[in-house]
């Protein structure tokens, strides 16, 4: 069976070893751990019915990210970052144990949810960052975009895939068994960390200014970057006002749906649908050539969406929103990533990517804690269709800086005319060399018709004198009559 051309760019990542060893462990525990965050953000709302509560949760869970992404990375960025990965996952199996003897036991309430997910909030950025230090060390920079691509893919899937188990689970069998189904999906992971073999030996120790010096490194490249800066700002303002939606769902489901647990596992499932449908896609395309004008335009299409999520009364409608949701929110978020990954200075990868982490997980606990609070008191939809009014201004401005942010990113140009124009240039250059080609392939043609134009006129000049000789020689067998 022929395997599709564009299906090659993502199947090639499997090739690498290491690769597939990291990802195929991480898989499994990606589903798990979606199903877990859905078992926490359901377990918050029954225990307290508040979607303040419930954006409690998610901030004590995403804030730590905010105060230790950029000292993680830096630290990351010196150190092994398998040996940190290892670390990550044994303290969130502890804190996956903890969570499903609480809830079996009936001993948890909502203050020990709260310092178990601030506990699990802390061990997040050591993951989060290791892990987007690790993936581009496994494959050669040539496949990097697709490696990245479907890296999101996968985590995407299980987008899908966790929270519609989760409702299931929740449902059927009780909220505690989402966090004994991640203790399990964690073993997995840590069996394809030990088999992974790579060598970090070349790791240097901090610069002069120690710590803190490579921190304030990080950040001054970033703000300086005529490309990063300016996607990264933009990002903070989505993260803020328009993903805490998904961190919500619960008061979606229960209240503005009535449609309980498998409510929630379908809506969170439908943006994992749309999510994995986009990362795939730009797994397939493989490349960066186009990516800053993708991740532009995927930001307005998604504020769209969640107004649209926000605006319906019927869950199956809010489902097909919530893909389209999920999609464009992914192409903006992998879509930067493969950006930024395949342009910053190796040197800096890790601080950089740990302000990247600090933005996509750490800073929506602002918007889920203020988002909650006001819809308390004015209803989730309205607040909703509020925050994302305020993303509007700041995309126009990111949309008017897009020629430079593209040639920064990409090193060429997004311009319509300076793409005609190019364009233009090439097929009269490519014309240029077809008739040079032609030429040359000509040139020994010619010569060879000359050749034979030659010889037949000789041939002919010869039988013309030919002629002429003959009408002067007398004709055989002719005699004089002299009677």
């Amino acid at each position: 069976m022929k395997i599709p051309d564009a299906m090659r760019p993502m199947l090639e990542v499997w090739t690498h070893r290491n690769y597939a060893w990291f990802m195929g462990g991480m898989s499994p525990a990606l589903v798990t751990l979606w199903m877990q965050r859905i078992g926490t953000l359901w377990l918050a709302w029954e225990l307290t019915k508040s979607n303040t509560w419930v954006g409690l949760v998610v901030a004590v869970d995403y804030a730590p990210m905010i105060v230790l992404a950029p000292f993680v990375g830096a630290f990351t960025e010196k150190s092994n970052p398998i040996e940190v990965q290892k670390i990550a996952q044994y303290l969130s199996l502890i804190i996956a144990a903890a969570m499903a003897a609480l809830v079996f036991t009936g001993l948890m309430n909502i203050w020990i949810l709260l310092l178990l997910s601030l506990m699990l909030g802390c061990v997040h950025p050591f993951n989060a960052i290791s892990r987007h230090t690790i993936v581009p060390t496994t494959v050669p920079r040539a496949v990097l975009p697709s490696a990245l691509a479907t890296d999101s893919a996968l985590y995407n899937a299980a987008r899908f895939i966790g929270p519609a188990l989760a409702g299931y689970v929740i449902a059927q069998s009780g909220v505690g068994y989402t966090f004994v189904a991640n203790a399990v999906g964690i073993l997995f992971y840590l069996v394809g960390l030990f088999a992974v073999r790579m060598d970090f030996s070349d790791r240097t120790s901090h610069g002069h200014g120690g710590l803190l010096g490579d921190i304030v490194e990080g950040l001054s490249y970033v703000r300086s970057h005529p490309g990063i800066g300016p996607l990264f700002m933009l990002m903070t303002i989505g993260a803020i006002w328009v993903r805490p939606l998904q961190d919500l769902l619960p008061g979606f489901a229960d209240k503005i749906f009535e449609a309980g647990p498998q409510g929630l596992g379908w809506l969170t499932a439908g943006m994992g649908v749309g999510a994995m449908i986009a990362a795939g896609s730009i797994a397939m395309y493989g490349r960066t050539h186009g990516l800053t004008l993708v991740v532009l335009l995927a930001f307005i299409v998604n504020l769209i969406a969640t107004i649209a999520f926000s605006a319906t009364g019927w869950l199956w409608l809010a489902v097909v929103w919530g893909a389209l949701w999920g999609g464009t929110l992914t192409m903006m978020s992998t879509g930067t990533q493969a950006l930024v990954q395949s342009s910053v200075d190796n040197a800096l990868r890790a601080r950089v990517m740990s302000l990247y982490t600090m933005i996509y997980r750490g800073v929506p606990a602002l918007g889920a804690v203020i988002i909650g609070w006001l819809a308390d008191i004015i209803g989730l939809q309205l607040a909703f269709m509020i925050a994302t009014l305020l993303c509007v201004i700041p995309w126009v401005i990111a949309f008017a800086k897009r020629e430079s942010i593209t040639l920064s990113l990409e090193g060429r140009s997004n311009d319509l005319d300076e793409r005609l124009l190019a364009a233009s240039k090439a097929m009269a250059g490519v014309a240029y060399e077809q008739m040079v080609d032609l030429k040359s392939r000509a040139a020994p043609l010619a010569d060879k018709v000359k050749e034979q134009a030659k010889s037949l006129a000789d041939r002919a000049r010869e039988a013309k004198i030919g002629d002429k000789l003959a009408a002067l020689k007398p004709k055989s067998g002719r005699r004089d009559d002299l009677s």
